[in-house]
């Protein structure tokens, strides 16, 4: 609102502009912490001046030439007449003796009470000014509308104003994207070359999708808000850090042990891992988290800390692993000839690898059987690791079959205190031990498990 110069006296002069950044809402989140340093700044300074002001000494009072009182009452009260018709002020009043201005009635706002003050002071002829001038509490529902309608008004006209600049500031964005994408493209060409490993060139290509969308959103916050430069951008980024860094601390914690993950960590894609209770084969590796894939076909989101933090088992690191079975056979028979059909049975499957590894020691006297530790290689998946189990197993149990070599049952023998007591006894005798718990028996049992 602007109001026009007097046409008598010409020495007047109002003005409230308005603007700002409301229209760009989308942009100005991203940069939200900007606004702290500055109001901070305007509050200093607004101090500053009040400081100023109160200390600066009183202004020279006129000894000739003075104006009357009475044509600068009647100058205030054209002036305070005309913020009245608008709803500034209410039942106005001024009153001059010897060029002190004093002020009674109702303001709407404390800010239009102080607009009449310092249109008061500004006054040529005023001395000094007493504001007796009280801020009107009551509820009034048609101002409050045109209030609200008013700065209606002005949001969409600020975005109407700021339109092409948003419009520029949104293709710098759809560009920023699109060089992404371009650039995650020839980094994968380049390092595929190089026959790179797989998690080092994700990490590469995140990290260079992460600076080019930095760059692309700084120069689109200086292409919407013009005042804004890369400098205070960063510099407010950097104020904010600490305050970030509490918010999301387990987001950042997650995120430098994805990195250190992909930079060096021996399992990569395609990897089975097993951390926890969570075990299967490694989909992704993020930035933030790790996709594992697991036995079930459930897929687990693991935070990048919890397996940088915890033991993890690479179930692939190497492309054979070896796999232990415990074999018994009978105390009649014969050991090393046992040994031999054990390891010709082990070579003989197709699953497993390196033939000659086959290893088959006797390892322990047990309960029924002498028992073989039997050792071989295979595939290192948990599928190859069953199949040729399952395979081994059938093979030992084929072979010894065919030798004659017995597998033996557990036995179980019971030994008891009063072995007299056993025989013939007659159908009388043997139907009062029957009724009687003190009497003993005897029993031999033979089980099979």
């Amino acid at each position: 609102m602007k109001n026009d110069p007097d046409p008598e006296g010409g020495r007047f002069r109002f003005a409230i502009e308005e603007g700002g950044l409301r229209s760009a809402v989308f942009l100005l989140a991203i940069f939200a912490l900007a606004l702290v340093p500055h109001a901070v700044e305007a509050q200093d300074a607004s101090n500053s001046e009040a400081e100023t002001e109160a200390n600066a000494p009183l202004q020279t009072v006129a000894v000739e030439d003075i104006v009357d009182d009475e044509a600068i009452r009647e100058r205030l009260a054209e002036i305070f007449a005309a913020a009245e018709s608008s709803g500034w002020l209410t039942d106005a009043e001024v009153n001059l003796e010897s060029g002190i201005v004093t002020m009674r009635g109702q303001a709407d706002t404390e800010e239009h009470r102080q607009w009449a003050e310092t249109v008061a002071r500004n006054t040529e002829g005023v001395v000094a000014v007493i504001n007796e001038l009280s801020i009107n509490s009551a509820v009034d529902l048609v101002s409050t509308r045109n209030v609200v309608t008013h700065s209606l008004h002005s949001l969409w006209t600020d975005f109407l104003i700021r339109s092409p600049l948003l419009f520029a500031a949104l293709i710098v964005v759809i560009a920023t994207s699109l060089l992404s994408r371009l650039a995650s493209w020839t980094v994968h060409r380049l390092l595929d070359k190089r026959g790179m490993r797989t998690s080092l060139k994700d990490l590469i290509d995140q990290l260079t999708s992460i600076a080019i969308w930095v760059i692309g959103l700084l120069v689109a916050t200086v292409v919407a808000f013009p005042g804004m430069t890369p400098s205070k951008a960063l510099t407010v980024l950097g104020l904010g850090s600490v305050a970030i860094g509490f918010a999301f601390k387990d987001i950042f914690e997650n995120f430098f042990a994805g990195i250190l993950i992909l930079w060096g960590y021996p399992f990569d894609r395609g990897d089975y891992i097993s951390s926890g209770e969570v075990t299967g084969e490694v989909k992704q590796i993020t930035i933030r988290n790790t996709l594992i894939r697991k036995m079930d076909g459930e897929l687990a989101v693991v935070p990048n800390a919890s397996l940088f933090k915890n033991n993890v088992d690479v179930l692939t690191s190497q492309p054979q692993r070896r796999v232990r079975i415990t074999c018994g056979v009978a105390y009649d028979e014969d050991v090393d000839q046992s040994r031999d059909v054990i390891k010709q049975a082990v070579q003989s499957c197709d699953s497993v690898q390196g033939k000659r590894t086959v290893e088959v020691f006797a390892q322990e006297f047990a309960d029924s059987s002498i028992n073989f530790e039997v050792a071989w290689w295979t595939g290192s998946r948990p599928l190859d690791l069953r199949r040729s189990r399952d395979e081994v197993v059938a093979a030992i149990k084929r072979d010894l079959d065919n030798a004659g070599i017995e597998i033996p049952f557990p036995y179980r023998t019971l030994t008891f205190k009063n072995p007299e007591h056993i025989g013939f006894q007659s159908t009388e005798s043997v139907g009062e031990r029957s009724r009687s718990d003190d009497h003993h028996s005897t029993q031999t049992e033979e089980s099979e498990s």
